[in-house]
């Protein structure tokens, strides 16, 4: 979105949603099934009528998958999930899934645990599905070290230390809250979240406009002050344990 201009993309959604008559989800979901079938190998056309050339091994009338094809690409396939029917969904499709900082779900309940609940209707249904491989589930949250006074000036009014609920896309959401404090806080805090103990990967979710350099010292500080204690080991240290960080 930061990249897009808004009245365009605004012109774009507009008449997207008129051509599908409002079925704009539908639409989505077939073409993601479609897209699942392409990469699995299945055939996508038709070979051409035999007065035409054909490489070998092609015969007329065949059914052609795409090229080239990625063996295991399947299971590197990531779905957004925000709600727990999509979650349940994801799972019954056989892909990984992402939760990012906001669900469609509210309650009494911290993200944390609303996120975490998630995860386990999620796992609960791939189990039930029967898919014979092991899913990975990744959780987002903005975390900020706050390593020196130009890090609190920059990123300590970063941060909302609570959840916070609002109205996104004619329904209830719950935000998650983000994180800025030293990194002996900043463990503790992260260590409590139940959401990140039942993921096995964290993605740090940064303001990408503040350019490459502090984008590069808010990781390298998450990597070397606070990673190592929520159980990730640099790659060439070594196998991961715990859920790795990326």
């Amino acid at each position: 979105m930061c990249y897009k201009n808004p009245l365009y993309l605004a012109e774009e959604a507009a008449a997207l949603d008129q051509i599908a008559d409002g079925r704009g989800g539908d639409m989505a979901r077939e073409k993601f099934y479609r897209f699942l079938e392409a990469i699995e190998g299945k055939g996508m056309a038709t070979a051409a009528p035999e007065d035409q050339q054909y490489p070998l091994m092609v015969q007329p009338g065949s059914p052609l998958p795409i090229f080239p094809h990625s063996e295991g690409l399947r299971q590197r396939i990531w779905w957004g999930a925000g709600s727990n029917y999509s979650a349940e969904l994801s799972a019954r499709d056989g892909v990984n899934m992402m939760s990012s900082t906001l669900v469609f779900e509210s309650d009494d309940r911290s993200f944390g645990e609303i996120q975490g609940e998630q995860i386990a209707l999620y796992r609960a249904a791939w189990k039930e599905a029967g898919h014979s491989w092991t899913p990975r589930v990744s959780v987002s949250r903005s975390i900020f070290p706050l390593l020196s006074a130009k890090d609190r000036g920059m990123y300590g009014l970063e941060a909302y230390s609570s959840d916070q609920v609002g109205r996104l896309d004619m329904g209830t959401a719950t935000f998650g809250r983000s994180y800025a404090a030293t990194p002996d806080v900043l463990i503790e805090q992260l260590q409590a979240d139940p959401a990140i103990a039942a993921a096995d990967t964290l993605l740090l979710t940064i303001p990408n406009q503040l350019g490459f350099e502090e984008n590069l010292s808010i990781i390298s500080n998450f990597a070397k002050y606070v990673a190592p204690e929520l159980g990730w080991i640099p790659a060439d240290q070594g196998p991961v344990t715990g859920y790795p960080i990326q």
